[in-house]
Parts: C-alpha cells; structure tokens; sequence
C-alpha cells in the first residue's frame, strides 16, 4: 500500500482483522460518504475496531456516550463543525488522542487544529501509510496517558516501566515490555491476536514472532502467570 493516497476507493490487499477479536476501538467521524468508508475499511484491515459517525451531531454523542482509544475527526462537518466538536468533547473532560483530517493545510490552520485540543493533524489528501503511522502514535500517547495499570495485584507504573508488586518489590521493564503490558491491562478481558499486538506494540517489525519473545522476556521477569496464553486465539492479560 506503500505510496497510495486518499481520495479514491482502492480495493486493499488484505482484510486481516476483520474476524478476530476487536482491537482498539477508533471513533471516525468523516461526513463524505466514500471517504468514511474508506477509512472503516483501512482501520479494520490494519487490525482495529472503527465505528463511523456521518456528522458532528453523531461524533458528538458517541464520544461522550462510549469509551475510544483514539478518534479522527474531518474538520469541515455538518451540524457540528470537526473543531467545534473537539472543543466540545474537551471541556466534557474527552482525552482521548485526536487526529484531525482536513483539505484545509496551511500552517495557521494547523495551528487552529492543534490549539483546539488535537494531538495530531493530517492534510487531504493523504497517504494511507502516513495514516496509519498516525493512528499507531496516537494509540502509543493513549497508553502513556495512564499512570498506572493492574495486573491483578500487581501495579504496572507505565510511566516508569516499573511493576511494583503486593509486596512493594519493584521489577524494571524495557520500552518494549511496558508497552506490552499496558496493551493487555488496558483490555483486560480481551484476547489480543499476535497481529493485534504486533500492530500495536512492534510496528517496525515484520514477524509476529517478535510477540512471542517480548512475552518470553515478561514471563521470566515476572513469572508465567503475568501474560495468559489462549490457545488459538492470542494472548491477554494475567494476574500476578
């Protein structure tokens, strides 16, 4: 897909994710029929769960309504206008990571976006691969948000990339294995695919093998039990 842009319909080479279960959830409010279609069909063949809201009115309700790991949002929508609705959800305390899509280019529109409360800001038209960079750092800055995530009675210090256990004792994590971690405790009761987590937490790599052994790496700092195996289907979060 290297090198393809938006706008168009282009038929994508794969549709993995499609059947697997949902990954992280992206809310895509996009007003322009094709386009929001397209961008549903990139989300999920990259491994997501996107829901399409047709105008502002609609992105609105459903931000405030439904927990996202992040959401793109066109800037010249109907009803509500797209920097008018990210100002709506941030003084509504929305802190979910925001991308925002626009033909609208320059610099001091740019600046507009970002003043708004945007995390990132994207010209039309665009390159899908850029896109889908975009929406894997934004769900990167959604874990950082967190300060801290369990792991049964365990506390995972994101931050930090520490896990401190019931016991207070402290075991220092790599980048890599922080992220890991953070990525199963934010969804603790769902299965994530190894495609699921190599999108997520190893994009510049090419083999879903690279999940197997950052989950080794956990496991023999932390014990087995803090990554749980499901046979088939992936990995989830344990307990410790």
């Amino acid at each position: 897909m290297t090198g393809r842009s938006c706008p168009g319909l282009p038929t994508w080479g794969h549709t993995a994710g499609v059947n697997e279960l949902p990954s992280a959830a992206v809310l895509v409010v996009e007003d322009d029929a094709d386009l929001g279609r397209m961008l549903v069909r990139l989300l999920t063949g990259a491994g997501y769960a996107p829901t399409l809201a047709p105008d502002g009115q609609q992105g609105l309700h459903l931000g405030l309504t439904r927990g996202w790991d992040a959401m793109v949002i066109d800037r010249g929508l109907p009803a509500v206008e797209g920097l008018d609705l990210l100002r709506a959800l941030r003084r509504r305390g929305i802190r979910t990571p925001v991308l925002v899509l626009s033909a609208r280019g320059t610099p001091a529109e740019r600046v507009q976006g970002l003043d708004a409360g945007a995390e990132d800001y994207l010209a039309k038209p665009f390159d899908v691969e850029e896109l889908l960079a975009r929406v894997r750092a934004l769900l990167r800055r959604h874990l950082d948000s967190a300060p801290s995530l369990m792991l049964g009675s365990a506390r995972l210090d994101v931050e930090a990339r520490v896990v401190v256990d019931a016991a207070g004792r402290e075991t220092a994590l790599s980048e890599r294995e922080s992220t890991l971690l953070a990525t199963l405790a934010t969804r603790p009761e769902q299965v994530f695919t190894r495609r699921d987590l190599l999108t997520r937490v190893f994009d510049d790599a090419d083999s879903e093998s690279v999940v197997d052994t950052y989950v080794h790496y956990c496991r023999r700092k932390l014990g087995r039990g803090v990554i749980r195996t499901v046979h088939g289907l992936g990995y989830r979060c344990g307990e410790l």
